[in-house]
């Protein structure tokens, strides 16, 4: 197991540089002079232009560059932002909570609504049950994100006006941020208001958990769905209902805890998904996460915010999985038994 985790923390550790290669590489790919993808060059005279090409190290080779990038990047020197000169680390680490907070609670949907409609289909296998499911669940994968959330909308907030349509938190509201994490700050706050900017919070967060929660909530369904039926037809599940258990006791003591093991490690792969679903969500819901950001970005041409939210949303993505892949595998005999008998 110890070998297999430091095999798997090389491959985050190559896969970042192959990433910050990749973010590097977009300040010389783009169309004009390097130095204008870094910096605002407007009204600097020559000395100050010859400055700053000596700090980038512009006048070296690619390689030379390409090591002095990796240094700013792990110093925390990820660039300042073309449109207003903010620190783009600052940025990002400003951003980040909104993000995290959106996919977590995507995520949480997806298993507390997954998981439960999984087993059911799986214990009543072709019945009404099942086929609903099954098809909800086709219905969820397919359906397209930015219709899904423009359906929404339209119905809760601009028909019944349950909901409001975009943002984080309305203005009437002011909580001093101490982790980043509006709900959490809303708790620790001792502000008056509190409960009515809990439910202000919650209210925003209900579209966009609910439109970023759609594909996820399909995909653990159908592979609890198909996990579990395997489990079932397991010798020790029918020693156990030979024993006169009911089919609910069965799956609750043994067969869904066996069943989630595969379910647990196939969620890490889903955060990508999550994560591109979240920067079509944010944008829609104008969400003030990374995703977001990098959309306005883009929009703005600001090849240093670009950059790091590539670097960071990539790096996140990666790490996840290589975690999730860690912790799974330790859980799961069956899988360190087939790591061992490799060659």
């Amino acid at each position: 197991m110890l070998s297999y985790t430091l095999r798997r923390i090389n491959l985050f550790i190559i896969t970042f540089v192959l990433l910050a290669l990749v973010a590097f590489s977009l300040t010389h790919l783009g169309p004009g002079d390097a130095l204008s993808h870094l910096v605002n060059t407007d009204g600097l005279g020559p000395g100050q232009i010859a400055a700053l090409r000596a700090h980038y190290h512009l006048d070296d080779s690619l390689v030379v560059q390409f090591g002095y990038y990796l240094e700013r990047i792990f110093s925390g020197d990820w660039g300042y932002s073309l449109s207003n000169g903010e620190a783009v680390l600052g940025v990002l680490m400003r951003t980040l909570p909104a993000t995290l907070e959106l996919i977590f609670s995507a995520m949480l949907v997806a298993l507390v609504i997954g998981i439960p409609t999984g087993a059911f289909a799986a214990m009543y296998k072709r019945s009404a049950t099942d086929y609903a499911v099954q098809g909800l669940a086709m219905v969820g994968y397919s359906i397209p994100i930015y219709w899904w959330a423009l359906l929404l909308v339209l119905v809760f907030s601009l028909k019944l006006g349950w909901l409001p349509v975009s943002g984080r938190l309305s203005l009437v509201y002011e909580i001093p941020p101490k982790t980043g994490f509006l709900l959490v700050d809303i708790w620790l706050s001792k502000v008056p208001y509190r409960l009515e900017a809990m439910r202000d919070a919650l209210a925003h967060l209900v579209m966009p958990t609910l439109v970023l929660a759609t594909v996820p909530t399909a995909v653990v369904a159908r592979l609890t769905r198909s996990s579990l039926r395997e489990v079932l037809k397991k010798n020790y599940i029918r020693a156990a209902r030979a024993r006169g258990w009911s089919m609910w006791k069965v799956v609750r003591r043994h067969g869904l805890h066996n069943a989630l093991v595969p379910v647990g490690r196939i969620l890490g792969l889903q955060i990508a998904a999550l994560l591109s679903g979240a920067i079509i969500t944010e944008s829609i819901f104008n969400w003030p996460g990374v995703g977001n950001y990098l959309i306005n970005s883009i929009y703005s041409r600001d090849f240093p915010a670009i950059q790091g939210c590539l670097l960071l949303l990539s790096s996140f993505v990666i790490l996840v999985s290589v975690l999730t892949d860690i912790i799974f595998t330790a859980l799961d005999p069956l899988h360190r038994k087939r790591l061992h008998a490799e060659p």
